[in-house]
């Protein structure tokens, strides 16, 4: 394998992997067409037909429908304004608690605070990195109104049991979806488990619009409220006869005709691009058996994992140095990654200072929640000491770079001892 690139040796990749693009002939047609016929948006925030959106966004939503089997389906402009949307339409009032995972993107915990909702941060279980159930069941109390569970970096949560869980307790269950796509547990689409879930099309998710997001519900009402909250809801409430007006007051979440036609062709290659992903992180995972100390991705029994990132955990005890000197070697080696995926949520400002909505504390001031270091040890384990990821949508490799990707994590494991002598 040669000398390690860090100690002056040749790199096991010579150059950086190629980025990957989506983007074809058929996304450049369908936005020409878009952009000829002159109606680049199709809604209007008043009551009328065009309420729900141009023929782009609805051909888009009854696609998304029929590949998913969900009863409704309502575009967003993104999978952030699908979370506020969600909260939104499930009801959540200020002092109202929401369980959600520390170890997630930041927009999942924002989501409840919109309405003066409080999350409350529940660990995650150590081998998919999503929401622990037995730690979801202690969490609840009288305050408790909704999970909001994340398919994290493309696998389900324990959806079936979380959703138990829920009916058991009369609470919603809301799905975060943004890295899932074509994820499955027993057959069953993520995104379509929930009360609402929520997908994301940001430019480097699995397909994209650049940026933009999709809602999936079996209810009429959650639908109903959902698309009034995309499209300025506090205008239409007269006009639909709608008597219960919480969280009626609207945003303009709208998605785009542009957008739209993006999504409608991209959502026709999900199955090559998914499937891309897929056997990329298969064979990094056969590729790293037997090194002792790095466990590759773990599927639960039941599921698809469709790897938005491809992550290994790294035991430093068993590898006999840490994870930021193997990292250095690894970059040296060219190949791409970072480590911890991100910092546990309660660690951010937002909650250590909790300051949110104005300068008062609110609405932290409703409620004695705390967030405090050490509250949820295994998501702060994987981010400090474990997690090596690799984003697998980023990147357009074939046979012979995942060669090289093994081999450049191979190299740095079989010359590991060297490294300590260069740090001692």
């Amino acid at each position: 394998m040669g000398r390690l690139a860090i100690l002056g040796g040749a790199p096991a990749l010579r150059q950086p992997l190629p980025h990957y693009n989506s983007m074809g002939q058929e996304e450049l047609d369908a936005v020409s067409k878009v952009i000829e016929s002159g109606c680049l948006s199709g809604f209007y925030g008043s009551w009328c037909d065009e309420f729900y959106g141009g023929p782009m966004v609805r051909a888009l939503e009854d696609a998304w429908c029929e590949r998913f089997g969900g009863k409704h389906v309502i575009s967003v402009n993104s999978a952030t304004s699908g979370l506020y949307a969600a909260m939104g339409a499930i009801g959540i009032s200020p002092g109202d608690e929401v369980i959600v995972p520390p170890y997630t993107m930041s927009a999942t915990a924002m989501a409840s605070l919109i309405y003066g909702g409080l999350p409350v941060f529940v660990d995650i279980e150590p081998n998919t990195f999503c929401l622990d159930p037995q730690a979801v069941r202690q969490a609840i109390t009288p305050r408790t109104r909704a999970i909001l569970a994340v398919n994290l970096l493309g696998h389900p949560a324990p959806l079936e049991e979380l959703m138990d869980i829920a009916q058991k307790h009369n609470l919603m269950l809301v799905e975060d979806n943004a890295q899932g796509l074509l994820a499955t547990e027993h057959g069953r689409y993520c995104g379509t488990v929930g009360h609402i879930g929520v997908f994301s099309l940001n430019y480097h998710k699995h397909v994209h619009t650049g940026e933009g997001g999709m809602c999936v519900t079996n209810d009429d009402e959650l639908a109903q409220r959902l698309q009034l909250i995309r499209n300025h809801a506090e205008n239409i409430v007269d006009p639909l006869g709608i008597e219960d007006i919480t969280n009626l007051v609207g945003f303009n979440y709208r998605m785009t005709e542009l957008s739209a036609a993006v999504g409608i062709e991209q959502l026709k290659k999900i199955d090559a691009h998914v499937g891309r992903r897929e056997r990329l992180a298969q064979q990094l995972t056969e590729g790293i058996k037997g090194l002792e100390g790095l466990t590759p991705p773990q599927v639960r029994p039941g599921c698809r994992h469709v790897y938005y990132v491809w992550v290994m955990r790294f035991d430093e005890n068993i590898v006999g140095i840490t994870r930021e000197q193997f990292s250095k070697a690894l970059a040296a080696e060219g190949f791409p990654h970072f480590l911890g995926y991100v910092r546990p949520l309660y660690l951010l400002p937002v909650f250590q200072k909790r300051i949110a909505i104005g300068s008062q504390g609110y609405p932290f001031n409703l409620a004695k929640a705390r967030y405090e270091k050490g509250m949820c040890p295994v998501a702060e384990q994987m981010y400090e000491k474990e997690l090596v990821c690799f984003e697998t949508c980023m990147y357009e490799v074939d046979s012979e770079h995942i060669e090289l990707l093994v081999e450049a994590i191979r190299k740095v494991y079989a010359r590991r001892k060297e490294l300590v002598r260069l740090n001692s």
